[in-house]
């Protein structure tokens, strides 16, 4: 799909809809076109409009669990990177993922799912690597019995003694040629005109669908699985424009899409509790449709640990997206504050001893106490002209109207001259007093709410520092 927005002196134009769409039906054939949502809203406050969308897309477009709202997780892995030829998870092993597990439960920071990424399947590593990789072996959709002589059952049951679940990665729409997957069905394969070694699979077919989602579907309740990641690492248009009939263009796209949200349908219907993590390549699927069954717990491959980067990511996409998460790469507050989020990915080396104990629980106890206002009202304080300066400040509010509650998070970038900015806040009771928890100090301020929507000052004396305060009504009956 596309969308293009253009506006004159009195009046704004919006154009959408699939890009390439030039296609007649057969008798008794009928097909989806993207789906287009607008929420048409009138006020002063622009944000006013974003925070509806927010609610909206909560309410009708999230995953539900029993009736209620699934709250996606904080997730971390089994050692990121493991020493050169090998990548991801290409060589790691039963007993060090058990062990692994076990360090975590040692050390008090048991995630709430452990993550097995790409590189479980066979080709894709193990003692003899001999130049394969994970990325190269995608199709293999099975389990390498050297690494993993029982599955990976032995991984799931650890994860869940200490009260975590299990995720695990696939990439099913990418083969190569010659894996398993593409030799085994190749009629089922689609190639581009360039004579590209990586093939797609496709999910227009019926057959190939329902084959597919079977498959997948055996492979989680086999070994255990509670959710499911799904990636997609490759351009897809040449596929579809290689395949499609003359004089029916966007028919191959129409059906590959609408075979995708069957898959994941059949998915959840088939596991009432899953949930699925949308990456494509780190956010390349953030659409209505896909957020209506999934969120993207990994929202972009952006540099790892580029913290300016992950600050500029959660203000842009915050205006309409409340689920989403990153990585967290170090213990300090202002990258732990980078990452802050609906979700968040753990990704501490364990092994090192450049980490302490006491400020991974201390990262992870803030992340669970503030990750509720994530879901909430979003104000940016700071404007929205330039955010991926160094030399800017960063700030933003999260507001829950129900109680007159929030956060406000606040980054001074590494050549920011000023020590302090003043910012408005917004959905505060002027008529309320409320006490400022400063994350900092551990002290606690009483200030007016009319204080705090004519000017809070927030103090920063360091270079690439943050601050994090919490607000709250002081009384039920001054909270609007």
């Amino acid at each position: 799909w596309y969308a293009a927005l253009s506006h004159g002196c009195k009046a704004a134009t919006l154009h959408s809809g699939m890009e390439k769409m030039k296609l007649y039906l057969l008798p008794g054939e009928s097909i989806r076109t993207p789906r287009i949502c607008m929420l048409f809203w009138q006020g002063d406050d622009p944000m006013d409009g974003n925070n509806r969308f927010r609610r909206f897309m909560l309410t009708h477009h999230t995953r539900k669990i029993d009736g209620k709202f699934a709250e996606y997780p904080l997730s971390a892995g089994f050692d990121w990177g493991d020493p050169a030829p090998c990548n991801e998870y290409g060589c790691l092993t039963e007993e060090f993922a058990v062990a692994l597990i076990n360090r975590y439960k040692q050390f008090g920071i048991v995630p709430e799912v452990f993550w097995l990424d790409a590189g479980w399947y066979e080709g894709s590593g193990g003692p003899d690597f001999s130049g394969g990789n994970w990325s190269t072996c995608v199709g293999n959709w099975i389990i390498d019995s050297t690494r993993f002589p029982r599955g990976l059952k032995p991984l799931s049951d650890a994860a869940h003694r200490v009260g975590a679940k299990f995720m695990v990665w696939f990439e099913p729409e990418r083969a190569i040629v010659n894996s398993w997957l593409a030799k085994t069905h190749p009629e089922w394969m689609l190639s581009s005109s360039d004579k590209n070694p990586v093939q797609l699979f496709d999910l227009g077919n019926r057959e190939a669908c329902a084959w597919l989602s079977k498959y997948i579907g055996d492979l989680l309740e086999q070994n255990g699985i509670d959710y499911y990641r799904q990636d997609f690492n490759m351009g897809i248009s040449p596929y579809w424009e290689a395949n499609d009939e003359p004089g029916r263009t966007g028919m191959k796209e129409i059906r590959h899409v609408e075979g995708l949200y069957k898959f994941w349908d059949y998915l959840l219907d088939r596991f009432p509790c899953l949930m699925i993590d949308n990456c494509a390549a780190g956010g390349r699927r953030l659409d209505l449709e896909t957020m209506s069954r999934s969120a993207p717990l990994w929202r972009t491959d952006y540099p790892y640990g580029e913290v300016t980067g992950y600050q500029s990511h959660t203000y842009g996409l915050n205006f309409f997206l409340p689920q989403h998460g990153t990585g967290m790469w170090e213990t300090d507050d202002y990258s732990t504050r980078s990452s802050l989020g609906a979700a968040v990915v753990a990704t501490w080396d364990l092994s090192t001893r450049k980490l302490k104990v006491a400020d991974i629980q201390r990262a992870i106890a803030n992340f669970k106490k503030y990750r509720p206002y994530y879901y909430e009202d979003y104000y940016p304080l700071t404007g929205i002209i330039d955010t991926q300066s160094d030399s800017i400040w960063l700030a933003y509010q999260m507001h829950r109207p129900s109680d007159s509650s929030g956060i406000v998070v606040a980054f001074r970038r590494p050549e920011a001259v000023s020590d302090r900015i003043t910012v408005r806040l917004s959905g505060i009771d002027p008529t309320a007093a409320y006490d400022v928890y400063n994350d900092n100090t551990g002290l606690t301020l009483r200030m007016d709410g009319r204080q705090l929507l004519d000017g809070l000052m927030l103090h920063i004396p360091q270079k690439r520092g943050s601050l994090l305060l919490h607000y709250t009504a002081t009384t039920p009956e001054t909270a609007r």
